[in-house]
């Protein structure tokens, strides 16, 4: 058989078009770049296996657990056509070339590529940090061969997930509510939040005094905070513990009235200077960024995401303006420290520049393979003047924040003094009272010239002693005081996780994977386990009761040193020191005193739902975890006033806005007694005997009637099926009837409503009768109000009261005219943030089809639904779009018509 005669072609395969069309600018003539969008293969739902390995070791996981933990893989049915794709080009190629990602996750893309793609001809793996024309060209001299420890490792990961949301899931479906799931990561990151919240509902405030004054000298004035007292130090913030006991066993705790009396006897005393102490103050620059590094600063500066921040650094990335976003090294390459401390000079001075360059080599506990910083693209970098115009709004926030970042870590160091004066003076009641006053002044401003880190917000309760110049005092000079004040304080809770905060503390613990913090973030709000409050991180009661069972019964997975010690031997694996089956033997069936899941799993025991789902609040009052939403329920059996007899305990809804924490014991009880009464009943349906009740459900009052069960008898007289045999078949359960239910109008009430309105509820659809074509024409009540109904046509009408008012006649005259579309007033927004940084259009929320959405009347993204109105801010509306618009239009689906076939010609 002839050989494929060559070409001259060679295919390059990458992740994405964006990153495709970059690539190929540079490799210019020869080279075909094409794009495999993200992984084309991946494990199937044990539902889409062909039957015959169902009943197989493959059937539960799609991962045969008896043979490797050897994964059965399909191509993703949207990527069959790219497949086919790929292999026409592959035809007509010399060589091929796998330029994925350098990290774990593009190398299984690269490996899974080239075992469906099978090429028969030369094959690269090819990497770079940055798409520049430098980089890539570079990377041409650099080519090897598929990482297989790499490869290993991820598979390993993935098979990982697979076995434990697979098996521990089920249970949360079972005993707190269906749709829940569990994840390796996902479920540690979720107690951490839940873990905080419990911090903050047992901590107890503290209060404390001090004094503060206001002192002058000759050469200026300056403010001063009591800081000793009989030379003993003055209690703060810092002293007391989360149950708001004094810890310090030298510090004096001030009361109101000890600290009033303070001030009132110092109020004609004689201040003097005690001393004056000045130390030199030196500051250091931060270090380039990482992934993780970058998505705090990212969450503290500018307000976006995780996700978001990953979402614009990946486009940044692919159009060449930075170095690769997944990263966990803050080292530079020779080239970018040369062309950051070339640009400081250049644009600061070269006293701004120290003798020698910074290396940075810091780690994370759980460092992947290393990667430079993320830093700007290229061996010189491009001002965030130069590249302005041809950047979004966000694109180009982001550009700026790494390009300062990274010229300010080749800076020079901030140089200042920090100078600290203590004054005191005798009270009229003989006690000595010494304040204390800091300030540091900066004489060089280093690299704080180009960037200065954030902050997260912290329990500190010192005042900032940045950029405070204090006056030339000297040992025992005269000092004038005004203004002596007791002021009073109370310690804080715990601060909430933030977005960058969780990040960082995720990190600091060496709990999954820097690169993927920001989509675990994004899946436990889509989860419903924890919610926006601002920019903190509000677990849900449901987070309560998994977080409950999985400590309770899965302990050591959610445990925050074994997650990370499983990160630690994920490395050892990609490292090539440890084999992928092995552990994952080890991990899932156990060996020796260690049991694995699924012993676990097999030996749960009996686990009672109620008690998980089950939070005492006070005496008498549970919060509990019901199928829509949490309630409180009282323990205090209730007492029918007119018949005396024990009814069901008293319930109450718990607001959706309000935080655990805010669910105070004197909370609980105001919202038991402004309750609504949960069911009243209303009498008896005299066409059916059914008892009607109306009731406050979580999503408003309705009414519906009580069926009976099937009393025994009933039960025993239901006809009898039987087999072929002979033999009767056992009873079926009978299926429960359907009870009729309405939703009370808005002018109605639980206290108000009488049998008759709600037998009139329950009756709806109303049907008023047929047009000329004999199309039945209904009214009913809806989400949007009121309406008609014929076949697929609604008209609204005016009130609810209409409902059982309207015509047949006043119907058909509605349906005689066009129908209106927008014709209503216009109804106000339901929020404004400002214009958009993108398109400079307003930014409103309005009320839609689907529920409340943002628009700048361009873009339009539905209202989260882990987001109430009340908790969206500008930021997070401006994000949103960004997210939205970053995504493109959405391509719809159409069929296309099929052309009439054509006749075969006539053979001649």
């Amino acid at each position: 058989m002839p050989s494929k005669a060559k070409t001259g072609k060679k295919l390059v395969i990458v992740e994405s078009p964006a990153k495709s069309k970059t690539i190929a600018k540079y490799l210019g003539e020869g080279f075909i770049v094409e794009a495999s969008i993200g992984h084309i293969r991946d494990l199937p739902q044990p539902s889409e296996l062909p039957a015959d390995l169902k009943k197989t070791s493959v059937g539960k996981f799609a991962v045969d657990i008896d043979n490797d933990f050897k994964p059965y893989y399909v191509v993703s049915p949207d990527k069959k056509k790219k497949v086919a794709e790929l292999k026409a080009q592959l035809k007509d190629a010399d060589a091929l070339y796998l330029a994925t990602d350098g990290d774990r996750e593009g190398e299984a893309i690269a490996w899974h590529l080239l075992e469906v793609l099978k090429p028969k001809v030369p094959v690269y793996r090819m990497t770079f940090g940055e798409i520049t024309k430098e980089a890539i060209h570079r990377a041409m001299d650099n080519l090897r061969d598929v990482d297989q420890d790499l490869v290993d490792a991820q598979e390993t990961r993935r098979v990982l997930d697979r076995l434990y949301g697979y098996e521990i899931s089920p249970v949360l479906w079972r005993k707190v509510a269906r749709g829940l799931s569990a994840g390796r990561v996902q479920s540690v990151v979720t107690r951490m939040v839940v873990d905080r919240e419990r911090e903050r509902m047992a901590f107890k405030a503290a209060s404390y005094w001090d004094l503060t004054g206001q002192f002058g000298a000759g050469s200026g004035s300056f403010k001063a905070k009591l800081a000793m007292v009989d030379g003993a130090k003055v209690a703060s913030g810092r002293d007391f513990n989360d149950s708001g006991e004094l810890t310090s066993r030298n510090a004096v705790h001030l009361n109101e009235e000890l600290a009033t009396s303070l001030a009132a006897g110092l109020q004609d005393a004689d201040f003097r200077v005690r001393s004056v102490d000045t130390k030199p103050y030196t500051r250091r620059p931060a270090a380039p960024f990482t992934t993780s590094t970058l998505q705090q600063e990212a969450g503290r500066k500018l307000r976006f995401s995780s996700k978001s921040t990953m979402q614009v650094a990946q486009r940044l990335y692919e159009n060449g303006y930075i170095t690769y976003m997944r990263t966990d090294s803050a080292a530079l390459s020779n080239e970018a420290i040369t062309a950051a401390r070339r640009q400081a000079s250049e644009l600061y001075g070269p006293e701004y520049v120290p003798a020698s360059p910074r290396l940075y080599s810091g780690k994370a506990a759980n460092a992947q393979e290393a990667h430079e910083a993320i830093r700007p693209a290229g061996d010189s970098f491009r001002t965030p003047a130069q590249v302005a115009k041809a950047l979004s709004g966000d694109e180009f926030r982001l550009y700026e924040l790494i390009w300062k970042r990274t010229v300010a870590s080749q800076m020079a160091d901030a140089k200042g003094s920090t100078a600290t004066i203590r004054l005191g003076a005798v009270a009229e009641d003989g006690r000595d009272a010494e304040f204390s006053a800091s300030g540091t002044v900066i004489t060089f401003p280093g690299f704080l010239a180009a960037y200065e880190e954030g902050k997260d917000e912290s329990r500190g309760d010192e005042d900032s002693e940045e950029a405070r110049r204090l006056p030339n005092v000297a040992k025992d000079d005269a000092l004038t005081a005004s203004e002596i004040a007791a002021v009073g304080h109370e310690t804080s809770p715990p601060p909430r996780y933030t977005e960058a905060s969780l990040t960082a503390e995720l990190e600091k613990k060496g709990i999954g994977r820097p690169s993927t913090y920001a989509s675990t973030i994004s899946t436990i709000q889509d989860r419903g386990y924890v919610r926006k409050q601002g920019s903190a991180l509000v677990p849900s009661w449901i987070a309560f009761s998994v977080i409950r069972l999985l400590e309770q019964h899965f302990h050591d997975y959610v445990d925050y040193e074994f997650t990370a010690d499983m990160e630690a031997d994920l490395d050892k694996i990609a490292n090539g020191q440890a084999e992928g089956p092995a552990w994952l033997k080890h991990f899932y069936f156990g060996e020796d005193s260690n049991p694995g899941l699924l012993s676990i799993v097999n030996n749960l025991g009996e686990i009672d739902a109620r008690e998980i789902n089950s939070i005492p609040i006070t005496e008498g009052i549970t919060l509990r975890v019901g199928k829509f939403g949490p309630y409180l329920e009282s323990s205090v059996p209730t007492v029918d006033a007119k018949t005396g007899e024990v009814v069901e305990a008293a319930r109450a809804n718990v607001p959706e806005d309000l935080a655990p924490d805010e669910l105070t014991a004197t909370k609980a009880v105001e919202l038991m007694e402004t309750a609504a009464p949960e069911e009243r009943v209303l009498g008896t349906d005299p066409h059916t005997g059914h008892a009607v009740v109306a009731k406050n459900g979580r999503y408003g009052a309705y009414v519906t009637e009580i069926i009976p069960e099937m009393t025994e008898e009933q039960l025993a007289n239901l006809p009898v099926e039987y087999y072929k045999n002979g033999k009767p078949k056992p009873p079926k359960k009978p299926v429960k009837a359907k009870p009729r239910t309405g939703s009370l109008f808005a002018s109605m009430s639980v206290d108000t409503i009488t049998l008759d309105e709600a037998l009139q509820l329950m009756s709806l659809p109303r049907v008023l009768g047929q047009d000329a074509e004999g199309n039945p024409i209904t009214v009913q009540n809806g989400r949007f109000g009121p309406y008609l109904k014929k076949g697929t046509d609604s008209r609204s009408i005016g009130s609810e009261e209409e409902i059982f008012t309207i015509t047949l006649e006043q119907a058909l005259e509605i349906y005689s005219q066009p129908k209106q579309r927008g014709a209503r007033a216009a109804v106000p927004p339901l929020a404004e943030f400002g214009p958009d940084p993108v398109s400079e259009k307003n930014i409103v929320v309005k009320e839609g089809r689907f529920g409340p959405y943002i628009t700048d009347g361009v873009t339009n993204i539905t209202v989260p639904r882990s987001t109430s109105l009340e908790e969206l801010t500008r930021e997070q509306a401006v994000e949103l779009l960004a997210e939205k618009r970053a995504k493109g239009p959405v391509k719809r689906k159409t069929t296309a018509r099929k052309a009439p076939a054509r006749k075969a010609a006539a053979k001649k």
